[in-house]
């Protein structure tokens, strides 16, 4: 069953290739969707597919990669857009 979270992604995470690590963990998993910086320094990101990579993605965020600090991640659960197939893109 896929779902859809978006994700706001609090602490050190712009500056240390948390977008990077982030598409190359979600295409892993074969999760879709986007990620990008936002102004007020945190990472937002659109995440969508099966409910187990999903999950997996979202525990992935709680500490992304090395040099990364996530003080917080907050997930709105949104109704799926039937975007199983597609990639998962940076935005800049």
């Amino acid at each position: 069953m896929a779902v859809r979270a978006h994700l706001t992604i609090r602490g050190r995470v712009q500056g240390v290739w948390y977008r990077g690590a982030m598409q190359e963990e979600a295409r892993h998993l074969g999760v879709v969707g986007w990620v990008e910086n936002a102004p007020d320094g945190s990472v937002v990101a659109e995440v969508e597919g099966e409910r187990p990579a999903v999950d997996a993605l979202v525990a992935w965020a709680h500490h992304g990669p090395a040099g990364a600090r996530v003080d917080g991640v907050d997930v709105d659960w949104r109704p799926p857009l039937g975007t199983e197939r597609g990639t998962f893109a940076i935005r800049r």
